[in-house]
Parts: structure tokens; C-alpha cells; sequence
């Protein structure tokens, strides 16, 4: 583990080996957990701490939304959430949307619903936090970050029915999502007053197949948006990087075009084209291993994804090497270590 790796590969300066992180595997996974810690685990969060060392983590993804949540201050709908931890801990049923039509949707004001935390308060609460996160996980580079920007923003707001409902009309469902852009302003003014290093801008914007709207609005409408946001930080000295769920390589120039300086990217983006691309210019953060290969397709297959990263890993000015799609709970605890193993014995520069 190394914070110096970290840094390294967002800055796309050399390092001695592949830097690395993963996502869930170190909270969820339960059967690995017990087998890389052993009598070592302590059933607390420095159990996520123990086992990011024993896997040689180098970053630790983190994005906070300030300390008190939409549903505690406004309207908000919840679709719930599938099984994904062991046994079905964190499923969750759907709640009722409180928005009863599309009209009420694009009648909607971000700010006026939630309002704007105190600035001085909410600095605070940031560095606060930023500062709790890397004295536990002094090894590695934390980050700073929001996660509902505009689009996830919108989710957690209307749910996905209204949502599309109220999209159809794109000239007032651009006002909306302006609405939640000036929320996300205000807190990312906020983060740009701490002393984080690196942000973490993450928005699912997408489906897993792409985009839910025509491109062009996302173009004109949405990334200019982000772009908004990252001249605040870059005036401060932050490096960003644009996290999204599902397949946005489309939208990776434009991206860039706007300010990102990374990508965090799961495999329906394909990984040789994003290297292409943006290998030596982006710090990225994946690889072309699939979570859904390691749980069905044995060890041979995924051997073959971790080599074609590893083929293309010299065109990466600064790679940093992950299970872009988590690793749940169902996938063989032994495939698991086996890929550790092998990226341990394969990233060496």
C-alpha cells in the first residue's frame, strides 16, 4: 500500500508497480474478509482499514453529501435496493414517490426544496471528514467527492418512473436538473476550501447500455454543468475524477473536454478502447476484469481479462487497477485470492 502510488497515478507520474484499489470486497465479502484477516478481524471498521493494507489498497474511493440528507429536509423517493450483501442484509423495499404527476417534477427547485447548508459550517464538516478518513487509512490517498451531482441527484429526488415522465419535456427538465446543479455547486465550493488532493465527481448519468435521453442534451445540457464544477475546483488546486456507473465512453471526450482528469469506469465500457483513448492523457481507474466473470466463468477467464489489463497497462500514464464492477459476495472465495495472487506476482513496472 502506498498514498505516494495513489497520487502518483492521478498525476500520471511513473510508479514502481501497478497502483490498486477495489471497491466492496473489503466491506461485504465476508468469506475473503475472514481469509485474508483471520484472528486479526476485529468486527469494527478497522476491519475495512486491516483488509485495504493486507490487499495493498493505494486510493480509497469516498464521496460525502454533507452531513444531513435530502430526506431529512424534503421530498425524496426511494426504489430500493436488491440483494447484494451476504444473505440479503441491505435489501430494501420501494417507498412511495411523493410526486403524484410529471408537472409537479418540472415545477421542482433543488435549493428551495433541501435549502443550502451554512458554508462555513458545511467546510467544516467536510475537512472534518476528509481529515477521520485518511487518519484511518494512513497508507493510502482519500479523496473528497459528491455523489448525487445531477442525474443521481435526480434518481434519489424522483425515482426513475417520474423521472423519464418529466424528461420527455427536456426545456423545463433542464431547469430542474439546473436546480440540483446549483445544490451540488454550493457543495462542491465547499469541498474546494478543504485539503483534499483529489475529488471524486460521481453522477450515474447512464444506463448500462448508455444514455436514457438523446446526446445531444446530455452535451448541452449536463456537461456543461460538471464543467461548472470543476473550474471551482480546479481554481483551488484539486485534481478531478468523473465516476459513473454503466457505459459513458461516448461521452468521455466531452468529459474530458470539461475538466475531467480521470475516469472511474465499470467493463460495459470497453477498457482497451478507453486506454486508447485516454490511457496516456487520463488517470484511470478499472480494469478489463468483470465481477461477472470472476463469479461464473472460473479462474481461466479471468486470467485472461487480468492479462489483456496487464498488455495494456504500459500504454497508462497512470493506472489504477480495480474490479471495475465491485466484487459481491457471490463470487468464489478462491477466485478472489487467486486474483490478488496473480496481480500481486504480474504488476511490477
Amino acid at each position: 500500500m502506498s498514498r505516494e502510488y495513489g497520487l502518483n497515478a492521478v498525476h500520471l507520474r511513473p510508479n514502481p508497480r501497478i497502483a490498486h484499489t477495489e471497491y466492496s470486497v473489503g466491506n461485504y465479502h465476508h468469506g475473503v474478509i475472514d481469509a485474508v484477516l483471520g484472528d486479526k478481524r476485529t468486527g469494527t471498521r478497522q476491519d475495512v482499514k486491516l483488509f485495504g493494507d493486507a490487499w495493498d489498497y493505494d486510493f480509497i474511493f469516498g464521496v460525502n453529501d454533507g452531513a444531513v440528507g435530502w430526506q431529512q429536509r424534503g421530498r425524496t423517493s426511494d426504489m430500493g435496493h436488491a440483494d447484494y450483501a451476504e444473505g440479503g442484509t441491505d435489501r430494501r423495499e420501494t417507498s412511495t414517490c411523493p410526486f403524484e404527476d410529471p408537472e409537479e417534477v418540472l415545477e421542482f427547485d433543488a435549493v428551495k426544496e433541501y435549502g443550502l447548508p451554512d458554508f462555513a459550517e458545511l467546510v467544516k464538516y467536510y475537512e472534518d471528514s476528509y481529515q477521520s478518513n485518511q487518519a484511518l487509512f494512513d497508507g493510502q490517498l482519500c479523496t473528497g467527492g459528491y455523489y448525487k451531482s445531477i442525474i443521481s441527484g435526480a434518481i434519489q429526488a424522483f425515482g426513475w418512473d417520474m423521472l423519464l415522465m418529466a424528461a420527455a419535456d427536456q426545456e423545463r427538465f433542464a431547469k430542474v436538473l439546473r436546480s440540483i446543479a446549483n445544490l451540488t455547486l454550493h457543495h462542491v465550493k465547499a469541498w474546494a476550501e478543504t485539503s483534499i488532493e483529489v475529488f471524486i465527481q460521481h453522477d450515474d448519468f447512464v444506463w448500462t447500455e448508455g444514455p436514457f435521453v438523446h446526446p445531444d442534451f446530455y452535451r448541452k445540457v449536463i456537461i456543461p454543468m460538471f464543467s461548472e464544477f470543476w473550474d471551482v475546483l480546479h481554481k483551488a488546486g484539486k485534481k478531478v475524477l468523473f465516476c459513473s456507473d454503466g457505459k459513458f465512453d461516448m461521452f468521455m471526450p466531452d468529459l474530458a473536454a470539461a475538466g475531467a482528469e480521470g475516469f472511474i469506469f465499470e467493463p460495459m465500457n470497453d477498457f482497451g478502447w478507453v486506454v486508447d483513448n485516454f490511457g496516456a492523457t487520463h488517470c484511470l481507474v478499472s480494469s478489463a476484469v468483470d465481477c461477472r466473470t470472476m463469479t461464473f466463468n472460473g479462474w481461466e477467464a479471468v486470467k485472461e481479462e487480468m492479462d489483456r489489463t496487464l498488455e495494456l497497462a504500459d500504454k497508462c500514464g497512470g493506472l489504477i487497477w480495480a474490479c471495475g464492477n465491485h466484487m459481491p459476495a457471490n463470487i468464489p472465495i478462491d477466485i478472489c485470492l487467486k486474483y490478488m495472487d496473480y496481480l500481486r506476482a504480474n504488476w511490477a513496472r
